[in-house]
């Protein structure tokens, strides 16, 4: 296929309805502000001037007019897909408005999003190529229950990894296309161009996300993006035994590994797995390497740098699932080496001391950053400031 046999009428359709709606929330801020801002101040905010946090509704819109246009086989697979992640989009977005609803809700809601998906869809994980556990995946009730723990998973990991413009959009596109990949060398070619219509929907987005910040993707956006992207991973093998279960979990290797290392540092540093801190990879890119480099150039752009690092980081998992997507053996090596690659980073970068302030109007300082430590940020219009406590 030629890339033109790629831009379908879904795709065209969906990033020009997603680019536009995008650009109108931004536009009418002044009307919905006063629920849809994000706020400046907290653990894991680095931007410098309110943003509407409800750039979701853009996508999701794009989703549905794509799928509307879409050729009947990728509208069969696209639209059980998007009712069944009304759960976990709708509760997202209540927290994006509201800002009171719990992550044990949000996670709830991503699971019952997985079990919906696999009531309207009959696919679920069945054979990972570990022993065991495949005969235990056999049974019914203890697949769904797998599958819909695992979508709920990833859901969590996009949202995460959203910590700096363009960073979760951006992982996942590259997730997308990777799986889209695998589908076309599979002989699969409409799951192939329903993840580039997904693709394409988010980059309407994209545009408005990244550099400038303008509108952020919020808990709707992601935990939505999450569910597709674990649900199309979920597809893949199912609806091509040749592809290994491993190829579409190493495609998500990079939020996954990231929700992985936070849950073990926390517990080892005896902290509340389930509470933000500022220990996150990105975090610690933007402390030790774009604070330092890009210290001439205004927060927004500085934020925005720390993506195309990371998006290095999530391309590594992602290519080697692509050369490898039907032999097993090699992707649990894949794996493990890629894990071994992320955590490598994160202990250099770690031990890197980091540039504190870079705005022009105030001294540069260097403090020591360690694991472990809970970063706060005090964000102010003209520039930000990462301050370890």
């Amino acid at each position: 296929m030629g890339v033109s046999e790629f831009v379908t009428v879904g795709v065209i359709v969906g990033f020009a309805v997603s680019i536009v709606v995008s650009l109108g929330l931004v536009l009418t801020t002044r009307w919905h502000g006063k629920y849809s801002l994000d706020q400046l101040v907290g653990i894991q905010k680095f931007h410098a001037v309110p943003t509407p946090r409800i750039g979701g509704l853009a996508i999701f819109a794009g989703l549905v007019c794509a799928c509307l246009v879409a050729a009947e086989e990728r509208r069969a697979i696209l639209a059980p897909i998007l009712v069944a992640g009304l759960p976990a989009f709708c509760f997202g977005v209540a927290e994006d408005v509201t800002k009171r609803v719990s992550v044990r809700a949000r996670l709830l809601a991503t699971m019952a999003s997985g079990i919906f998906a696999w009531y309207l869809t009959g696919a679920s994980v069945t054979n990972t190529g570990v022993w065991g556990v495949d005969s235990a995946l056999g049974i019914l009730p203890i697949s769904v229950i797998f599958t819909a723990f695992a979508v709920s998973g990833v859901a969590n990991a996009v949202n995460i990894i959203d910590g700096f413009n363009g960073l979760a959009s951006g992982s996942v596109m590259i997730a997308l296309a990777a799986l889209g990949l695998i589908a076309l060398n599979a002989g699969d070619t409409n799951l192939a161009l329903v993840c580039f219509i997904v693709c394409g929907v988010t980059l309407g987005f994209f545009l408005l996300n990244f550099p400038f910040g303008k509108l952020f993707l919020g808990d709707g956006g992601a935990y939505l993006l999450g569910f597709i992207l674990a649900w199309l991973a979920v597809m893949l093998p199912a609806r091509n035994p040749s592809v290994s279960a491993w190829a579409p979990f190493l495609v998500c290797g990079y939020p996954v590994f990231e929700t992985v290392f936070t849950i073990i540092r926390r517990v080892l540093a005896k902290a509340d797995p389930g509470q933000p801190d500022g220990n996150h990879l990105h975090t610690l890119i933007k402390v030790k390497i774009c604070m330092r480099i890009f210290r001439r150039v205004t927060a927004s752009l500085r934020n925005a740098s720390v993506s195309p690092f990371s998006w290095a980081v999530a391309a590594v998992p992602a290519v080697l699932a692509v050369q490898f997507s039907t032999n097993t053996a090699a992707l649990m090596v894949a794996c493990l080496a890629s894990f071994l690659f992320y955590v490598g980073i994160y202990l250099l970068l770690a031990n890197i001391p980091a540039v504190e302030h870079v705005a022009p109007s105030a001294t540069a300082q260097v403090v020591e950053f360690q694991p472990g430590q809970v970063l706060s940020v005090v964000a102010n219009v003209d520039d930000d400031v990462a301050q370890a406590a």
